[in-house]
């Protein structure tokens, strides 16, 4: 017997058995679109030393206290010096240092004008810079930490590593960088009418388009996805891929073999396996017959043949359980209100899960939904970038109404699922 249980539950019982995976040091350049193992702090102040942020001189404030337009200072420019070089002599009041953008600030200086504010002019035969007003002490200086103070936090564990992320830690030295090992993913497709993708089509039997929308799915959400190929309706090779499976993979997902058919056996293979199953129903279209089980801290999903019912599934429970192994805090899909564009008329006896098309549209965002709303509907997924969210027990929504929509291709992600 079946007893639905409702989505949030499901997705709860789920969470409740999430782990964090393993971590793995991989070097600068290999670290792109990896999460952060740990917070990384910065090594150093930024600035370390004294520098300047714009092209000026470097001088001795005290030396413009009286410089006006009308009575202008005149300072020895005794040399230049630009980023990446120091100059070594130390500054005398009366004189001035030509300086770069970004480079340190010489001994004795404590300030700088910047160069479109002065003159420089030629006097018996030396080189002077004329200063028309007065100038602070610490002036167009970047101090030393005025950016950062070493020991800071720069980013945070869970992070996903962007070309800023990427930018930063070059910044502060780190050429090896701790990131979470991508969950390995093992996907095994059940079901004796499937042919692989390159075999001609026969009558009765259907392309297995499912384990490749998993493999991208499970790349989106930061896993490693291992394809063990499809296997045939018997319980003996359903038990014996599930089995091997729980050697090499962190999850497992199976798609087809979890409805109440003669040929359904993953129910039975969960109970020789020993796992505590979770749920085998869920409230929800489409995809009510989705389960999941766990086993020696594996997590075993059984997701439903229909390709939309499969997508999805994935999405709702293998996703966040992903991402929590990764050690990022926003697993869920991030939750928006827009307005429904058209009709839906279809009664929801049990929360239905709508692919659909979100779009900002007379500065509102809209939602419109896409296809045939039938969970074996391949093309519905398309151009679907979000799920319209309705609730049981309704009948159906007008155009205008204001609806919860999960985004597909957000980044972002949300903390909570509600």
């Amino acid at each position: 017997m079946r007893k639905p249980i409702k989505v949030e539950e499901a997705i709860e019982r789920v969470m409740n058995e999430s782990m964090e995976g393993e971590r793995e040091y991989v070097s600068l350049e290999e670290s792109y679109g990896r999460v952060l193992a740990e917070d990384m702090k910065a090594t150093t102040d930024v600035p370390w030393f004294d520098r300047s942020p714009y092209d000026g001189y470097a001088i001795f404030a005290e030396a413009t206290q009286n410089a006006s337009t009308n009575s202008p200072v005149l300072l020895e420019v005794v040399g230049t010096v630009g980023a990446g070089s120091v100059w070594e002599e130390p500054l005398k009041p009366n004189q001035a240092v030509k300086i770069m953008t970004g480079a340190a600030i010489p001994d004795g200086a404590n300030a700088v004008i910047m160069v479109e504010l002065t003159k420089e002019v030629v006097k018996d035969g030396k080189a002077y810079v004329q200063i028309k007003r007065k100038v602070s002490k610490g002036e167009n200086i970047s101090r030393i930490g005025e950016d950062m103070l070493k020991g800071s936090l720069l980013v945070e564990k869970g992070t996903v590593i962007n070309p800023g992320v990427v930018a930063i830690l070059a910044t502060f030295g780190y050429h090896r960088v701790p990131v979470m090992k991508k969950p390995k993913v093992v996907i095994i497709a059940t079901g004796s009418e499937l042919l692989n993708v390159y075999e001609p089509l026969e009558k009765g039997k259907i392309r297995n388009s499912n384990s490749y929308m998993l493999q991208t799915q499970i790349l989106r959400a930061g896993g490693e996805p291992v394809v063990f190929g499809k296997v045939k309706d018997t319980f003996q090779e359903t038990y014996e891929a599930v089995t091997k499976a729980m050697e090499e993979a962190n999850i497992i997902v199976t798609t087809g073999g979890v409805s109440v058919g003669d040929f359904d056996f993953l129910p039975k293979v969960y109970e020789k396996l020993g796992a505590k199953l979770l749920f085998n129903k869920v409230a929800m279209r489409p995809g009510s017959v989705t389960s999941a089980a766990v086993l020696d801290q594996k997590m075993l999903f059984g997701l439903s043949g229909n390709p939309s019912a499969c997508y999805v599934g994935f999405e709702l429970f293998v996703r966040p359980y992903l991402k929590a192994m990764l050690g990022q805090k926003n697993c869920y899909l991030k939750k928006v209100q827009a307005v429904l564009k058209k009709d839906f008329t279809k009664a929801n006896p049990f929360t239905r899960f709508v692919r659909a098309k979100l779009s900002y549209d007379d500065g509102m965002l809209q939602v419109e939904p896409i296809g045939k709303d039938k969970s074996n509907i391949v093309s519905s997924l398309i151009e679907a970038n979000s799920l319209i969210v309705l609730p049981g027990g309704t009948r159906g929504f007008q155009e205008g109404t204001k609806v919860d929509v999960l985004l597909l291709e957000d980044e972002q992600g949300a903390r909570n699922w509600q």
